[in-house]
């Protein structure tokens, strides 16, 4: 995590937890970075260096990260709190998120991902609002010292409603809570910072 000072522009990392090019949680990373108060600063990971990530295997690691790891774990480092958006698949966040974080973590006395700020959502299709992807992604924060927000929680339900066909968020609840959700974390990160300063 990259300090900064009370007052300063707090920079944000959002990752989506899908790659399908009309991902709904990636079109909810551009409402967050649209909705965002002034002083926080919303980058959106690339997509195509998500996408070649290669599956966890500890052997390639210990002979160094991949480049797109790299890139990963830089962007993550760069950044001052992390946004995530998450489907979900099967109860729980899609492989593509969890590789990520997996990569992200190792080694564990290396991580950027150790006490850094970070910003849950996600959207679906189906009713639930992506609330079990979000809890199984709460407990991932706990194992990997995440501080994650406990509130307000943005469980985006039947997006395709919810959406334009562009990917713009036109629905006025969803886009209330998504500021507000941006403005906790600006919140949240100015007092972790403020906290780890004393």
């Amino acid at each position: 995590m990259t300090p900064s000072s009370t007052g300063a522009t707090i920079r944000a990392l959002g990752i989506a937890g899908s790659l399908r090019q009309g991902s709904y949680n990636r079109a909810l990373l551009r409402a967050a970075r649209d909705l965002a108060p002034d002083d926080l600063e919303i980058t959106v990971f690339d997509n195509e260096i998500l996408k070649r990530v290669p599956p966890y295997n500890e052997d390639v690691r210990a002979r160094g990260d991949p480049e797109p790891v790299k890139a990963l774990k830089d962007g993550i480092g760069d950044a001052d709190a992390l946004v995530i958006a998450t489907p979900e698949y099967n109860h729980s966040i899609s492989g593509v998120l969890k590789n990520a974080l997996d990569w992200a973590s190792r080694p564990p006395d290396e991580t950027p991902l150790h006490r850094i700020p970070v910003a849950i959502m996600g959207a679906t299709t189906g009713t639930w609002g992506t609330v079990r992807a979000q809890m199984h992604l709460r407990q991932l924060c706990v194992d990997h010292d995440m501080l994650a927000i406990n509130q307000p929680e943005v469980l985006v339900a039947r997006a395709h409603e919810k959406f334009d066909e562009e990917g713009r968020l036109m629905h006025e609840v969803t886009r209330h809570f998504v500021g507000l959700l941006m403005e906790a974390l600006l919140t949240w990160t100015r007092k972790v910072e403020e906290d780890a300063s004393r």
